[in-house]
């Protein structure tokens, strides 16, 4: 352990050496053949030069949905999605890609990704899409889709066409799932970026898969919060590495969550012949270690959480503003290169006093809420409302009255 940490200092030295880093994404799909529940499950760690995140409901046209969007968003109507689910259970994701094509790539994922929600029930209606749309596309990425009847790809989309993975085929998927950071399978060899996300992410997985231990709860606390580095073997939040880096900032190079990373989102499909109403979209919007996850479902339309809806007024939402408030007080050095410094003592330190350990236990006590609920609704067949709206006020008044202040 010792020998990484040196080498953890090393890194620090040359940091600044490295390329400069864009914005990107880290997901993964896992089939229900690799749950324990039998249910897929769907991550996506959104980075962007956006930091505020809401979510959004739309019925203007087509399928009923909720998706992740932005605040430079300003037409609720047209808003491109960059995560999200729609009535019948289907749900979408992407991660850019940077070694399918030699040329340049204008990106209209936010618009293709809506449009699929509001057109899509199944993986193959929106196999169906990509067929018919126009070409050229106008996107290079990575599309992560599942859908209520148990089916799960990754559709690796470039300005002509698109290379389709299907994570239920044990060929493609031996062990149930696929992760994507910002490469893809089938692109050019050694391009890309991302591959040390890649590893990170294939590193945490490998020592649940066999036991089936994949739940949202586990996604968002050891993927989409991951300190590990995994070309270092580190993991910045062990205590052996707390104490080497006595200053308290850790460089913010490679991780799964970074100056970039703007929100964290899981959905929970459902089994084959369950109601699509019970997908349930976890949004912890905001730097993922300084969020909180809230549930969400379509069939709630607008009356969701306010503390994670979009407000006509901020085209933002409460919590991802709160996440932003304590984020800022992270990346505090301001000189030169000072944001590429992450004040890791911030978010975890040995007193207990970290934002990530006073808000984990917020956290824990909604997930416990809520997995009573749809417990419940699961073996009646279907989500009832007025149940889900005293869980949504409970959540409410519990988060408000836990949230931690802001440290300056």
């Amino acid at each position: 352990m010792k020998h990484h940490l040196y080498t953890a200092l090393l890194l620090c030295a040359i940091f600044f050496a490295s390329t400069a880093s864009s914005y990107a994404c880290s997901t993964i799909i896992i089939s229900g053949k690799a749950t324990r529940d039998g249910r897929p499950l769907m991550w996506k760690n959104s980075d962007t030069d956006n930091p505020r995140h809401s979510l959004l409901y739309a019925d203007h046209r087509g399928y009923p949905f909720l998706g992740i969007i932005r605040n430079s968003s300003k037409n609720e109507a047209t808003a491109g999605v960059w995560a999200g689910t729609n009535a019948e259970g289907f749900s979408i994701m992407n991660t850019m890609s940077y070694n399918l094509t030699d040329s340049a790539v204008t990106s209209r994922n936010g618009s293709l990704m809506r449009q699929a929600l509001e057109r899509c029930r199944t993986v193959d209606d929106f196999q169906h899409m990509l067929d018919t749309l126009p070409r050229p596309l106008k996107v290079e990425t990575n599309y992560g889709v599942i859908d209520a009847q148990g089916n799960a790809a990754y559709f690796e989309t470039f300005n002509n066409g698109y290379r389709k993975l299907d994570v239920n085929d044990p060929a493609v998927a031996p062990s149930g799932y696929l992760i994507y950071t910002n490469f893809s399978y089938t692109g050019f060899y050694d391009r890309g970026q991302g591959y040390i996300r890649y590893q990170t992410a294939m590193y945490e997985t490998a020592k649940v898969a066999p036991n089936r231990g994949f739940t949202p709860q586990w996604i968002l606390n050891k993927l989409a919060r991951s300190y590990y580095h995994s070309l270092l073997g580190v993991d910045f939040a062990s205590p052996e590495a707390m104490q080497l880096f006595a200053g308290g900032y850790i460089p913010d190079q490679d991780l799964i969550p970074r100056h970039s990373t703007a929100s964290a989102t899981v959905i929970q499909g459902v089994r084959p012949g369950e109601n699509p109403e019970l997908t349930t979209l976890w949004a912890a919007l905001g730097y993922p270690p300084c969020a909180i996850a809230i549930p969400a479902w379509v069939k709630l339309a607008r009356n969701n959480s306010p503390l994670v809806m979009r407000n006509a007024d901020t085209r933002s939402s409460r919590l991802s503003d709160q996440a932003e408030a304590y984020k800022q007080t992270l990346y505090d050095v301001k000189r030169g290169h000072g944001d590429a410094y992450l004040h890791f003592s911030q978010v975890y330190n040995a007193e207990g006093t970290g934002y990530r350990q006073l808000l984990q236990p917020i956290e824990e006590h909604l997930f416990n809420l809520t997995n009573h609920r749809l417990n419940k609704w699961r073996t009646d067949g279907k989500l009832s409302v007025k149940e889900a709206q005293l869980l949504i006020s409970e959540t409410e008044h519990y988060v408000e009255e836990h949230l931690p202040p802001v440290r300056f």
